[in-house]
């Protein structure tokens, strides 16, 4: 991936993980499960840190 598409990709999960924590926040309010919700959200946030790690390669 090149720069660019490593940066769309990290706009494009970053907006899937805001409307996912307004979903949980949602869920939260009527009791609802919650799991499978932390789960996408931590698959998220380790497919973030993987691309923050090849931009700051590409940096290089």
């Amino acid at each position: 991936m090149n720069r660019k598409e490593i940066e769309y990709k990290i706009m494009d999960l970053k907006t899937d993980y805001v409307r996912l924590q307004h979903d949980l926040e949602k869920l939260e309010y009527v009791k609802g499960n919650l799991h499978p919700l932390e789960k996408q959200l931590e698959g998220i946030e380790e497919e973030l840190r993987e691309l923050n790690k090849l931009l700051d390669q590409a940096d290089e």
